[in-house]
């Protein structure tokens, strides 16, 4: 692994999002060399589901030999981001370094992204990163070694990128363009402005969310490669090092780091590329599946059929609806669309996918794809659906019932 240098000592760094995950890694990473750390970030409660506050990672900054300042910070917010750095400035006389590393994610196509999810994207992801950059800049200015460093992909305009989840894309993009742009406005002042991205998927609290948990770890490095990389970045002089779309495992074999195991959650193991890269969305998701995660977005652009409808009740799960079904539920489909799909309503925010549940199933439900749509659409009615023949049920039947009480909510948006 890349060793600590000491070059960071005494630096200030503003980190956004850096409660846990890669943000976190970033910041421990500095703090053992004596940097000053301030964690912009959201979370000052406990989550039932996702571990860390910004005051727990406050403390194992300050265990790693680092001083850490705390902020309670929304990047949407202007007065709050504003508030942070001044507070920062204040305590730590300036500002060194911009690690723009919050982001939100929604994985869906564009009849299920709504304007609410968009625009929490749009928001957090492009303006977020242009104003948390937009306010530090003037202290940056003023810094012997100045950086801005975006988590953010490579600029690759490969359709398949676009298609299946065009509103993410679009709010990650504006990520990198403002590397793009803020690289050339600001390299005549020595600021240096890069975007770091993975080469595979990162094991992070982001990855369970797209369907990976634990069954996909396996796949997965770990976000000390991206700490390390950013680490080999922001010791470089901003001077000469500006406007990169660099990719970890490449930033750390420059640096002569060899053994990329080292990072891996299973050595050995086949590792899942992430997005935005060279391997298409279709690949992407059959190797999630292969390692027996649910991948929680589509790899094929304008779905129709059994697919689209399970793309429409994706976008609707939530913990509050796993709480009042509790059950998994799985569709042996026949026809036109010969499939088999479930759907998780009993543990976390809910999941679904193709294929037989991991988990089991309380309820198995057989019927043509075509009265499946229907079903769910309200046109055919689950009873009578039922008590013709056309839907055969095998198992909890209290629990088709809920589902069918499910489908009455669901139908007006499907």
């Amino acid at each position: 692994m890349a060793a600590n240098t000491g070059l960071l000592a005494g630096k200030t760094l503003f980190i956004t999002g850096a409660s846990r995950g890669i943000g976190k890694a970033i910041a421990l990473k500095a703090a053992r060399d004596g940097a000053n750390v301030v964690i912009a970030a959201k979370t000052t409660e406990p989550h039932p589901k996702l571990p860390g506050t910004i005051y727990t990672a406050a403390k194992e900054v300050e265990d790693a030999g680092g001083k850490c300042l705390p902020c309670v910070v929304d990047i949407r917010n202007e007065e709050q981001v504003q508030k942070a750095v001044e507070e920062a400035v204040a305590k730590f006389g300036g500002i060194d370094i911009l690690v723009n590393n919050a982001s939100a994610i929604s994985l869906t196509g564009t009849l299920s992204t709504g304007m609410k999810k968009y625009d929490l994207m749009m928001n957090i992801n492009g303006r977020g990163t242009y104003l948390c950059s937009h306010v530090c800049l003037p202290y940056l200015l003023k810094s012997s070694n100045p950086h801005i460093l975006n988590i953010s992909p490579p600029l690759n305009m490969n359709k398949d990128w676009f298609k299946g989840h065009v509103a993410y894309t679009m709010a990650k993009y504006g990520m990198s363009m403002c590397v793009l742009g803020m690289a050339e406005e600001f390299k005549p002042d020595g600021v240096a402005v890069n975007a770091l991205w993975p080469r595979t998927a990162i094991y992070t609290a982001a990855m369970e969310m797209l369907g990976g948990g634990d069954e996909v770890a396996k796949q997965c490095r770990k976000p000390e490669i991206m700490s390390d990389a950013a680490y080999v970045m922001l010791i470089k002089d901003s001077k000469s090092y500006t406007g990169n779309f660099a990719i970890d495992d490449e930033v750390l074999a420059a640096a002569g780091v060899s053994d990329m195991e080292e990072y891996s959650w299973v050595k050995g193991s086949k590792l899942l590329p992430d997005f935005f890269l060279d391997v298409d969305a279709n690949t992407l998701r059959e190797q999630m599946s292969e390692g027996g995660a649910t991948p929680a977005f589509s790899g094929t652009a304008g779905t129709s059929g059994p697919a689209k409808t399970f793309e429409t009740i994706q976008s609707m799960l939530s913990e509050d609806l796993v709480g009042s079904v509790g059950g998994v539920f799985q569709f042996n489909l026949s026809g036109t669309d010969d499939s088999t799909w479930f759907i998780n309503l009993k543990s976390g925010a809910g999941s679904l996918g193709p294929g037989e549940p991991p988990m089991g199933a309380d309820c198995t439900m057989s019927m043509d794809s075509a009265d499946f749509q229907k079903m769910f659409a309200g046109e055919l009615k689950p009873v009578a659906a039922f008590m013709s023949g056309k839907l055969k049920i095998k198992g909890d039947m209290a629990m088709a019932m809920k589902l069918e009480k499910l489908m009455n909510k669901m139908s007006p948006k499907l």
